[in-house]
């Protein structure tokens, strides 16, 4: 956010800005755009980890939720186009089984919201992300390298919000699955 912040700034004052300002303001977003994806490609894989893990656990408390071969908890991710929605069909079917039955039998209700808010808010920054870039690809002006960046610092906040929620999904969802069924 600071890297695209000062871009904008140093755009702003274009006319009495200094040629290494903006070589200097091109290189911080270029490197916080590297750290960025450097930081995503190594929770990654983390995160698909515990994706599949609780779904093999999700199958101990309600088999019959589970419709689609565990193995498709990693794969989904990485099949183009139905890795918009198919990781989030695998999410709502973990969640709903892990909302194990309460100590009279009856099944506890635990609500989606949380795995909704996540995954739309991550869909959304992958959109504006691809938005951003290809914006910021081939800018005519000054303005339109400008409104590019804009955009791109929305694709980070969508980002953040993502992680947020994406961190309190895996809390939630780790709780859910601590708890022993009848508790």
């Amino acid at each position: 956010m600071y890297a695209g912040l000062n871009i904008r700034a140093l755009l702003d004052n274009l006319q009495s800005t200094p040629r290494h300002e903006l070589a200097q303001g091109d290189d911080l977003y270029g490197l916080a755009g590297t750290l960025q994806l450097v930081c995503t490609l190594a929770t990654a894989p983390v995160f698909i980890v515990w994706f599949y893990r609780v779904r093999v656990n999700a199958e101990g408390f309600a088999r019959d939720v589970c419709t689609m071969n565990r193995a498709w908890a990693v794969g989904a991710w990485f099949v183009p186009i139905g890795n918009l929605w198919l990781p989030y069909r695998f999410a709502k079917e973990v969640w709903d089984a892990s909302a194990q039955a309460t100590a009279d039998g009856a099944w506890r209700e635990v609500s989606r919201r949380r795995v909704s808010a996540w995954w739309t808010t991550w869909i959304a920054a992958l959109v504006v992300s691809r938005a951003g870039a290809a914006l910021y690809r081939n800018p005519e002006t000054p303005h339109a390298l400008q409104q590019a960046t804009s955009v791109v610092m929305l694709s980070d906040l969508l980002d953040i919000a993502a992680a947020v929620l994406g961190i309190l999904f895996v809390r939630k969802l780790s709780r859910m699955q601590q708890v022993s069924p009848g508790s």
